[in-house]
């Protein structure tokens, strides 16, 4: 079976929405219809999926300035420019990335553009956050990254698709049981605390089989663990984040439905 033929386009994929909300041409029009849905009820969806791509920007970035040469990028959508190998070998040729999709025409894209630079290593693989041992024991993942040394580790707007029966924080434990001290985490999360209530239903009304939105402290908590520490200044909107180093104006946080936070594994 060819990843085309897996590729079910009558029924919207989050790749596929999120590629349409930034603006891609990769969707289907199950995909751009989910979207209009959301856009409905959450009329700055769009500025929404800006705000996580501009955060997930910064969060590179920190990363390497601290050293980081590897990543793992977990649920990174169909590839829009820059992504993380691009800002990662950017700051050192050599930078190595494993990029992680449960969507077959996210592998189709990947292979197609995620080719990095010819002194590092970039790489895709096909599997899902809700299967972390499928990941780690993935021997494209072992011949990429050195799990003696620190990796970055990226989860951007992928935790609101892990639902509370999906065990989120045993997920989580699985990735950071692996990775080595001094690695570092930056997660982004759809949250409801900047809606009224009435948004926060109709939205949960058309997503609630697909995602579980949560609060900053719902967010802290899927962290709580000895080993990891945020980094400066916690959790935060996404809009928020390190505001002075992204695009001004900054937009306010009532128009961004989503949380951020970077932590680092100290053991």
């Amino acid at each position: 079976m060819t990843e085309h033929s897996r590729i079910d386009t009558s029924v919207a994929h989050p790749a596929r929405r999120y590629d349409y909300l930034l603006g891609g041409k990769d969707n289907f029009e199950a995909d751009r219809q989910s979207a209009h849905e959301i856009e409905k009820r959450h009329p700055t969806a769009r500025l929404s999926a800006l705000e996580n791509r501009f955060f997930m920007h910064r969060a590179v970035r920190y990363m390497t300035g601290q050293g980081i040469r590897q990543f793992l990028d977990i649920g990174t959508g169909i590839p829009t420019s820059p992504n993380t190998h691009e800002l990662a070998q950017a700051a050192d040729p050599t930078a190595r990335i494993v990029y992680v999709d449960n969507d077959p025409l996210v592998l189709v894209h990947a292979r197609a553009l995620l080719t990095g630079t010819e002194q590092g290593r970039t790489t895709y693989i096909e599997a899902d956050l809700r299967d972390p041992r499928q990941i780690l024991d993935d021997q494209e993942f072992r011949a990429t990254l050195d799990l003696g040394e620190p990796v970055g580790l990226m989860l951007i707007s992928v935790l609101h698709f892990i639902r509370d029966d999906d065990n989120p924080v045993a997920i989580l434990n699985t990735l950071i049981d692996a990775l080595p001290p001094g690695s570092l985490i930056a997660a982004s999360q759809a949250t409801p605390e900047h809606m009224p209530a009435e948004q926060i239903a109709s939205l949960r009304a058309v997503m609630e089989r697909q995602w579980r939105d949560r609060t900053g402290p719902e967010l802290r908590a899927l962290f709580d663990r000895p080993d990891v520490r945020l980094v400066e200044p916690g959790v935060q909107s996404v809009a928020r984040w390190w505001a002075e180093d992204a695009p001004q104006p900054r937009p306010a946080i009532e128009s961004i439905a989503a949380n951020g936070l970077v932590a680092r594994i100290v053991r």
